[in-house]
């Protein structure tokens, strides 16, 4: 498996870089793609956004430039029309099209931010990936997938209680750390896979999100879930093992012990 994978499952999350790491993830599927003309295109972007943003202080103000210069002069947008189109989580796709998912287009605007020192982060929001740029008293929410339209206390309120199950409120909205981000962005790939019927792809992406992020249980949980599905019993066990030597929850290493008591010998 590429090198740059098994890097980002080492590496501090700190010294994670969004873009790059997405470049990365991608180029896995584009083993033959050359991908200087996508840093290219990338240092385009940053050049011209710190022309546009480079007297701009505030939240506010950065939210403008980098609306102007990701939505209005390079033309990213939301995939509105063929949102389950795999190519919309694939950055190498999103950057040839201008168009893509709400995590994809995230991920571009908060890496942009902090090519500049911007404070930016990934908003993760029930049913929903926004862009909080600035970590003062008063940041901005914005919608990439939307052009980086505002998004307000009331607008941000709706969109929690429309994923709320009947009596219950939803009141967790918080900042992503980048590997969750990156696993977000290959969890919709695999959900996608799945539903297409195609397994086996699916349980390759979940293999790279475990490598990636080895300390995301569910991403083990998928992966040994579809290795069962593959028959793969040593595979699934192994899975299952490392899911029990990263989670402290007694809930989930119950249902983890019970279900490796339950595998017929491999």
């Amino acid at each position: 498996m590429n090198e740059d994978l098994h890097r980002l499952g080492l590496i501090d999350e700190e010294d994670i870089a969004l873009d790059e790491a997405a470049l990365s993830l991608a180029s896995l599927d584009h083993p033959d793609t050359d991908l200087a003309a996508y840093r290219d295109l990338l240092d385009a972007i940053e050049t011209r956004l710190d022309r546009v943003g480079r007297d701009t202080e505030t939240p506010a103000g950065r939210a403008n430039a980098l609306a102007e210069v990701l939505a209005g002069e390079f033309g990213f947008t939301g995939d509105a029309e063929t949102y389950d189109d795999p190519a919309n989580a694939d950055l190498l796709r999103v950057l040839d099209r201008r168009r893509g998912l709400p995590v994809s287009l995230s991920i571009l605007w908060v890496a942009m931010a902090r090519r500049l020192g911007w404070s930016a982060d990934v908003l993760d929001v029930p049913g929903h990936v926004l862009v909080v740029i600035g970590a003062e008293a008063v940041p901005v929410i914005v919608d990439p997938f939307a052009g980086g339209v505002r998004v307000g206390a009331e607008r941000l309120a709706a969109l929690v209680e429309a994923v709320a199950a009947p009596g219950r409120a939803v009141t967790h909205v918080a900042a992503m750390p980048n590997r969750a981000v990156l696993v977000r962005l290959l969890r919709n790939q695999a959900s996608r896979a799945e539903q297409a019927g195609r397994g086996r792809r699916a349980l390759e992406l979940y293999t790279r999100m475990t490598t990636m992020a080895p300390a995301y249980p569910q991403a083990w949980w998928e992966r040994a879930r579809l290795e069962l599905v593959d028959h793969a019993i040593a595979a699934a066990r192994g899975s299952l093992g490392a899911m029990l030597e990263i989670t402290r929850d007694p809930a989930l290493r119950r249902r983890v012990t019970e279900t490796l008591g339950a595998l017929p010998e491999a």
